[in-house]
């Protein structure tokens, strides 16, 4: 009988299971983290979304109230990304999975 009980134990303990990752996400959200950490992740990104050969080209990057500044030292960049903001903002929110940015501001 006392087997039986530890079986039944360990079922019910199965059934509350959570993955790991949603624990993470409920935690990051309730300390007001996620929000910090997604924007690394995107800041991680550009280098990446531009490529090395223009990404070194951008000397500040950072965000601020869902818009993120680029500092560029090339003139001809800086048009051809104005040209493409709407395209390159959707893309770095789709490798983050979430809504970062909403605008960029080339300088």
């Amino acid at each position: 009988m006392e087997q039986l009980n530890s079986k039944k134990k360990i079922i019910m303990r199965r059934n509350n299971a959570e993955q790991i990752g949603s624990i993470l996400r409920r935690y990051l959200r309730q300390e007001s983290l996620e929000s910090p950490l997604n924007e690394q992740r995107l800041l991680d990104l550009w280098p990446q979304m531009l490529g090395p050969s223009m990404a070194k080209y951008t000397r500040q990057i950072y965000i601020r109230n869902q818009i993120l500044f680029v500092s560029l030292s090339s003139a001809a960049l800086r048009q051809e990304l104005m040209m493409g903001r709407e395209l390159l903002v959707r893309k770095l929110n789709e490798k983050v999975g979430a809504n970062v940015i909403t605008n960029i501001i080339f300088r």
